[in-house]
């Protein structure tokens, strides 16, 4: 089976390009991060390169040394913001493993014992709250 080729419209590349709105809490010249609108849990962000692959599988090597050095720093600082007793790193490849966006991408969820993920179809956040999110989040990753 081959595999498909890159999407340049798909909705993290328009994110990328600023064409869809998304609320940031960290950029750099090859990766963002961003919350997802759909959270599994609070705090959930997603770390993008801005590199055009659809996946790990099809990425150039030299992608994941600055996208997991910003996974990691993320992270942390969601585990920070967050008060979180761990965190969870999630990442697909093609439909058979979950991936729905055909941007890599790199899930970081803080993670609290006891309490479960909410399903990734559920509906999408308030604004406010991602918007305060985002902030307790940067807040972290400056200090």
């Amino acid at each position: 089976m081959t595999e498909a080729a890159y999407d340049t419209d798909n909705i993290f590349a328009k994110i990328l390009r600023g064409e869809i709105p998304s609320h940031r809490v960290y950029e750099d010249e090859a990766v963002i991060a961003f919350m997802d609108v759909m959270p599994q849990g609070s705090g959930h962000t997603l770390v993008v390169p801005k590199a055009p692959s659809r996946n790990l599988l099809d990425a150039n090597p030299s992608t994941f040394d600055p996208l997991f050095t910003v996974v990691q720093k993320v992270a942390l600082a969601v585990k920070k913001a967050f008060g979180a007793d761990g965190v969870t790193i999630l990442q697909f490849n093609e439909p058979a493993s979950g991936q729905t966006v055909y941007h890599l991408h790199v899930h970081v969820i803080p993670r609290f014992d006891g309490i479960p993920l909410k399903p990734h179809t559920g509906g999408m956040e308030k604004p406010e709250v991602l918007v305060e999110n985002a902030e307790k989040i940067r807040a972290a990753l400056g200090s």
